[in-house]
């Protein structure tokens, strides 16, 4: 007895799309553009607010992830072969296509929101293509790639959300926080690299589970971040903001109990702990916001 087979998509299954573009990672530059909003210390333009999150959200974040996944498509092939395009549910060059046209659509949006809105979206749009495109492709390094993601990620839209509003570069406290905060998303870049394991060896990307190991990755991730949040925590008291400062550290503290979690098994518990003390992070990021906004 003959077995159907359904002939092959010609179009992306519009499920597929949305699966694609990882709605789940859009949270972090929107919390870190509304960081820099509050940050500012200005009145806020709930308007302009709102359309910078979703520039830095569904179609910035969106675009890189695409991105992404159509020059990944071979490792993804190995690590997680249901994904959108290995499984063909987008087929052809159609992945390509998207990362392009939300490109387009990104600087276009960015150029709705003044100076500042556009040059700080091409300077993401262009890190998305050097993080995933040959012959750049800098996510091959495990500490360029985390880094370039974690600026990208943290960093550049909380300076845009910030320098939007002010319609100028934010002040020294904002600039330095950001970077901070920025930096120490290098650990949570690092966690994120333990889910593609495998293929990334087989692929010669050289994340740090793959060079270090699981074990010592974790400790190096784990290191970044409470590094960070303690430098956040000493600054805040210097300008007067201890209680900001000590609602800081209580979430740092609450992030090494997890941590001590993660590093019994750091390749199990690396999804757990993206879960939980990722929420602590950012939560202590808001606290910041709010701690400077006063000075």
């Amino acid at each position: 007895m003959d077995t159907f087979t359904a002939p092959p998509r010609l179009t992306p299954d519009p499920r597929a799309v949305l699966t694609l573009l990882k709605p789940i990672t859009w949270f972090p530059p929107i919390w870190a553009y509304l960081c820099g909003s509050v940050s500012a210390g200005v009145p806020m333009n709930w308007g302009t607010v709102v359309l910078g999150m979703v520039l830095a959200g569904p179609v910035v974040c969106g675009m890189s992830q695409a991105a992404n996944d159509w020059c990944d498509r071979h490792v993804d092939a190995v690590n997680e072969p249901h994904r959108p395009i290995p499984s063909g549910r987008i087929p052809g060059l159609w992945g390509l296509w998207i990362a392009l046209a939300m490109s387009v659509l990104a600087l276009g949006i960015g150029a709705l929101l003044g100076t500042w809105g556009f040059w700080a979206t091409l300077v993401g749009v262009l890190a998305a293509w050097a993080y995933s495109a040959e012959p750049i492709r800098l996510k091959r390094s495990g500490w360029l790639g985390p880094g370039l993601v974690g600026l990208s990620y943290e960093g550049l839209p909380w300076f845009t959300g910030a320098a939007v509003l002010l319609g100028a570069v934010p002040r020294f406290e904002t600039l330095i926080l950001a970077l901070i905060y920025a930096l120490g998303a290098h650990g949570i870049m690092t966690l994120n690299d333990f889910k593609a394991l495998e293929g990334d060896r087989l692929h010669g990307v050289r994340s740090l589970p793959v060079t270090l190991g699981p074990e010592v990755a974790a400790k190096v991730a784990c290191t970044v971040m409470a590094l960070a949040q303690a430098l956040v925590v000493a600054l805040l008291m210097i300008w007067g903001k201890p209680s900001h400062g000590l609602a800081v550290l209580a979430l740092l503290v609450l992030q090494i109990l997890a941590m001590r979690v993660l590093l019994r098994d750091p390749k199990a518990k690396a999804p757990w702990y993206n879960g939980t003390g990722i929420v602590l992070y950012v939560t202590g990021m808001m606290v910041t916001a709010f701690a400077i906004r006063g000075l």
